[in-house]
Formats: C-alpha cells, structure tokens, sequence
C-alpha cells in the first residue's frame, strides 16, 4: 500500500509540474503575443493621431472641436440612423425581432419621432457644443489634452473607469433630483413621454436636464483626469452609443443589456442608475429584482431574441 501511495504522489506531482510548465508557458506567449498586438497599434495610432495633429497645424481649438463634438456626433447619428430606419419600417427583422416592449414602437409614430430629432439636435448644438467653451478652457489649463504623444492604452483603461465611475455618481443622484415631484412635472416628464423609449429619446430632454444628467455627468471625469483629446473623442463616443442602447428598445446580441433602464421608462420609479450598483446599495431596483425583465438583463450570446426564452407570464383572464 505504501508503494502504490508513493507511486500515485510522484505521478500526481508529474502531472501538477507539466501542467504548470504548460501553462506557464501559455500565459507566457499570450502575454507576449498580445503585448505584440497593443505595441503595433499604439504605433498605428501614434501615427494617425500625429498626421491629424499636423493636418490641422496644432490648431488646439479645430482638435477639440473634431474630437470632442463632430466625432461623438458622428458616432451618434449614424448609430441611431440604423436604429430609426427600424423603428419606422420595421426592417430589417434581424434587429425587430429583439424589440424589449412587444407590440410598441411597431412602427413608431413618425410625429414623435420628428419631435426626438428636433430636441436631440436643439440639445446637441445649443445645449452641449457651447459648454465644449469653458470645458476647452479648463483641458488647456492642464496642459497635456493635445499632447503630441498619446496615453499608452491601459492609462485609457484606468481612465476609462474613473469615468464611469464618476457618471454613475453623478447620473444617479442628479436622475433622482429629477425625479422629485417639482422638478418631475417642469423638467423630466418630457423625457418620459417615451414609456418604450428609441434610441434617439437618449438625449431628448429638457435643457435643464440636458446639462444637469447628460452632459455634466459625462464631461466631469475627462475635466478632473485632464485627459488627451484622443481620449476624450472615444470616452464621449461610447457614452453616447451605450445611452443609444440603453434607450433603444432592442435587446440586441452581444451588446449590453437595455433591460435595466427600458424598465426606468415603464415603471418610473426604479432603476435611475447606469451600471445598477448604486439602485441596489439604495434599493432602487427591489421590483426590477422581481420580474422576467431581471432574468432577461444580460448579455445576449445567442440569437434567439430573450423575450422568447425568458417570456412574459401570461396574464389572467377573468
């Protein structure tokens, strides 16, 4: 018995040590493999931005302008176009099938939709672009948002979590503030006059609190980081497409789940938060917990559409 208990601790140990050696050496070359990767498109980039930086003659205000206003907008709209051509014609099927509140939306009413547009225009450009003014003046005080050399790609990662840190904070206790019964009925109603929001509706708001939800939230991380252009230009980008999504009223596959804020808009008084930590350390999202609309709030890696996997109980008859 002692022989076999010896040979069976030495071919345990045999594999223990192979098995390490093989993954070591795994990590190893991943490691180096995708060390490889970031050096050559932190070269490609570096290259880019510096071509961009000379096209424009360092002309500090066009940068800032380009990166942080025209290319966020870009992303926007041409997101939403796709979007909007679904709303209205209920094509092409691949993206309404996935519609969050079955039966709504289907077509939109083109009216409201015109109205969407004309706010999120009015807000974009009378609303956000002049507050690009002071926030201009507050990057050139620090003195690197239009370096010549860009952040290296996990400064951008630890950045990008401070910003979202931030808009959590700030978009929370400043979506609650709305929502007190005043300031409810004078300023957000309008936002939810969607009750099965699109995706344009993400920034259709009164101007009020276009400044205090939208825009204050998502500005003040780059502000207090005092972050590259570059950096911005992505950080705004991605704040709007993510918005975009959490409005759109599709739960699409592979990408974040609109579940969470869809429910805001049915029911009102859950889930004000973006990523959903601060709705539970307050108890924000006690109801949301309980319906089909929790389970269904993930990522969805399959192409069946959730609302059928995870379908609503029906309801009773009398």
């Amino acid at each position: 018995q002692g022989e076999k208990l010896w040979h069976a601790m030495k071919l345990t140990a045999h594999v223990l040590a192979t098995g390490l050696l093989i993954v070591t050496a795994l990590v190893n070359f991943a490691s180096w493999y995708v060390q490889s990767i970031w050096d050559f498109l932190g070269h490609f980039w570096q290259t880019r931005w510096l071509e961009l930086y000379y096209l424009f003659e360092g002309d500090e205000w066009t940068i800032f302008l380009l990166g942080a206003a025209i290319v966020p907008a870009l992303a926007f709209w041409c997101f939403n176009g796709i979007l909007m051509v679904a709303d209205v014609t209920g094509k092409p099927a691949f993206i309404t099938r996935y519609r969050i509140q079955l039966g709504k939306n289907d077509p939109v009413d083109t009216k409201k939709l015109r109205q969407a547009i004309y706010v999120a225009l009015f807000n974009q450009f009378f609303i956000s672009l002049p507050m690009l003014v002071p926030m201009f003046s507050i990057m050139k005080w620090w003195g690197n948002t239009f370096s010549k050399e860009l952040p290296t790609f996990h400064w951008f990662l630890v950045e990008l979590s401070i910003f979202t840190i931030i808009e959590e904070i700030l978009f929370y206790y400043t979506h609650r503030l709305v929502h007190l019964p005043l300031l409810y009925k004078h300023i957000h109603k309008k936002h939810h006059e969607w009750t099965a929001p699109i995706g344009v509706v993400s920034i259709y708001a009164h101007p009020i609190e276009h400044i205090l939800s939208n825009t204050l939230p998502v500005m003040t991380g780059p502000m207090i980081m005092g972050s590259h252009i570059v950096s911005i230009a992505v950080w705004f980008s991605l704040a709007l497409i993510t918005t975009s999504i959490s409005h759109c009223g599709y739960h699409l596959p592979f990408l974040p789940s609109p579940e969470f804020h869809d429910f805001h808009h049915l029911k009102f008084n859950q889930c004000y938060g973006v990523l959903g930590v601060l709705d539970y350390l307050h108890g924000t999202d006690t109801v949301f917990r309980q319906t089909k609309a929790y389970k269904r709030h993930k990522v969805l890696l399959s192409l069946t559409p959730l609302s059928e996997s995870i379908p609503e109980a029906p309801k009773r008859t009398e």
